[in-house]
């Protein structure tokens, strides 16, 4: 077999592998082999015959050579039809990320509930195993246990996993307390412009990091003598900056100050996870953080991450796009208040419940119920801010939305240098979107939509809202190549099916 077909059945593998919520160690249990054969199997470094194809296939209860796998996944969307009834919001995927980088603090066992099965999670996953994290799917398959070895073996990274997400980038503030030397490959994800790791250093250099970029990878070296000896003033109110600056003050022997913190939804949820692992941060939820460094951690550690706000609007804008009535349940509503309140003003119809608490004892949860509503463009632009503002990731939600609307809306989309040009993809299904620069878009509405065939926009929240608009348009449209959609929600086209939708899922032969 030539190397290119290796490569392309180790990834089969592997992808069944992880549907069936199996570890490698668990497939090599099955078959009588050895972890690290699996591993080389995996990346494609060793020959293997059909008839081990035939049996890691009977293994995972996956037809991996008839089925024709690796193909990308492509959506075919019977559009026009109405949503009912109620769905749940799942777990956050910007937190769950988060607290996969921050289980690099812990020596001990960390047990994550109901974590987002979604390839950014997936990726993540590959690259903590190849370093030696011992992780495994249990309780049928819903909660997510690691387990880190004495020493981590960053010269066996998956580079290849670690290039397909920028969450890598925040393996920086765990892994400076643990060697003084190691190489990370460039951070990846979503095509969204350029996105410096500046922030981050201006940060990390406080703790003594230095990285240089070069042939592909950064080259990171820790200096133990320099110290934060005053308050850390971020550059930039970013999330994955400032969970990069707490991964670095979890473990500082001393107190830390941040300032100009993003107090965002995942930002929180991880300082929760800090706490449960004995480090103690004052202002939470607020823009400046005081850290209580624990040098050494090595408990047990069992956490609940909240549910996703993002995924939460994407169902809202699903119901409004399609004229449905749908009752989202398990809203983290501190996190979409302003979303609402621009909603309200545009004229939606809707219920909320009283609030309870998620399952890690913090966020606040409601039941919404959206009824189809008669919206108005609101008078002024839809534009993100830092928490408490309006969501920087909902703002493409909000294209849709406005779509449906009578009248002019203008989108600014400030922060990322590309995306707003990806929200014109709607004119392809009978939008009616002009943009006027990379970052505003002006949308008329209201749209009749039409279904096509297009492929996927490369940014995560506008190929969801591109396939929002297919649903709601008369006919049969066909979204190709869909993985930018699975690295952030589990199972979307399943459960919108659930409440209604005709998504299908199919592969290129």
């Amino acid at each position: 077999m030539s190397d290119d077909y290796l490569v392309r059945i180790g990834k089969l593998i592997r992808d069944a592998r992880q549907h069936r919520g199996w570890t490698q160690a668990q497939l090599a249990e099955a078959l009588g082999t050895s972890q690290s054969a699996v591993n080389r199997i995996e990346r494609g470094n060793q020959n293997i015959s059909l008839e081990m194809i035939a049996r890691i296939g009977e293994a995972l209860d996956s037809e991996i050579v008839s089925l024709g796998y690796a193909g990308p996944m492509h959506l075919r969307v019977v559009g026009g039809r109405r949503l009912s009834g109620a769905i749940d919001v799942k777990t956050s995927k910007n937190a769950c990320v988060a607290l996969l980088c921050a289980s690099l603090l812990n020596k001990g066992r960390t047990v994550l509930r109901r974590v987002a099965r979604i390839e950014e999670v997936y990726r993540l996953l590959e690259v903590l195993n190849s370093i030696g994290v011992r992780t495994r799917w249990i309780n049928d398959g819903v909660d997510l246990e690691l387990v880190p070895p004495a020493e981590l073996e960053m010269t066996a990274i998956d580079a290849e996993a670690a290039v397909r997400t920028r969450s890598i980038i925040m393996f920086l503030g765990p892994l400076l307390h643990r060697m003084d030397h190691f190489k990370l490959p460039y951070a990846g994800g979503c095509d969204l412009g350029t996105r410096t790791i500046e922030p981050h250093m201006i940060a990390l250099r406080r703790f003594g990091l230095d990285v240089a970029a070069t042939e592909g990878q950064y080259h990171a070296q820790v200096d133990r003598s320099v110290r934060p000896d005053r308050p850390i003033v971020l550059t930039e109110r970013g999330d994955t900056v400032t969970e990069n600056a707490l991964l670095a003050a979890a473990r500082h022997d001393g107190v830390t100050v941040i300032r100009n913190a993003s107090s965002n939804y995942m930002v929180q949820d991880l300082c929760f996870f800090l706490e449960a692992l004995g480090v103690e941060v004052e202002g939470i939820g607020t823009t400046t953080l005081t850290v209580h460094g624990v040098p050494n951690i090595d408990v047990d550690v069992d956490y609940s991450p909240s549910e996703d706000p993002v995924e939460a609007m994407s169902l809202l804008a699903a119901a409004v796009v399609t004229e449905s009535e749908l009752t989202v349940r398990r809203v983290p509503i501190e996190f979409l208040e302003i979303e609402l309140a621009v909603l309200e003003e545009m004229g939606l119809d809707h219920d909320r419940s009283a609030e309870y608490c998620a399952d890690n004892g913090r966020t606040r949860l409601v039941d919404l119920t959206v009824r189809p509503s008669k919206l108005e463009a609101p008078i002024d632009k839809i534009h993100p801010m830092p928490f408490p503002g309006l969501n920087i990731d909902n703002v493409p939600f909000f294209a849709a939305i406005a779509a449906v609307a009578s009248g002019q809306t203008l989108i600014h989309d400030w922060v990322y240098d590309n995306r707003a040009i990806y929200l014109t993809d709607l004119n392809r299904l009978g939008g009616r979107l002009q943009l006027l620069d990379p970052h505003r878009v002006l949308v008329e509405g209201p749209t009749r939509w039409r279904a096509a065939e297009m492929m996927c926009p490369p940014a995560l929240r506008p190929a969801v809202v591109v396939l929002l608009a297919m649903m709601a348009a008369e006919g049969t449209s066909v979204l190709r190549n869909v993985y930018v959609i699975n690295r952030g929600y589990e199972d979307l086209a399943e459960r919108l099916n659930s409440i209604g939708a005709q998504i299908e899922i199919f592969r290129d032969i």
